[in-house]
């Protein structure tokens, strides 16, 4: 299973789309931990990538990723991760 940011140039068809969200809650003592967003997009890239297999894909093309910081009250925090992208199947 693939996963790219741009079109393929190789014969493929559309299957679907699929989308996935991770998110963490910061206590008030990490309140400024935003690498963890690295670790929020690799989790949404395997929750993508099972829900290509599912529909039976060969890949994602089109894949992005929105970052959002949510704030509560004071604290907690909240870091989102949605990503997003088009299933396709090679074609053979």
């Amino acid at each position: 299973m693939f996963m790219s940011t741009e079109e393929i140039n190789v014969g493929h068809t559309i299957v679907g789309i699929v989308s996935a969200t991770s998110r963490i809650m910061l206590s008030a003592d990490e309140i400024d931990q935003y690498q963890m967003f690295d670790q929020l997009i690799e989790e949404t890239k395997n929750k993508l990538s099972k829900r290509t297999e599912l529909k039976d894909g060969d890949g994602l093309i089109g894949v992005h990723f929105n970052t959002e910081v949510v704030n509560v009250s004071v604290a907690p925090k909240f870091l989102i991760v949605v990503g997003y992208g088009t299933v396709v199947k090679l074609d053979k």
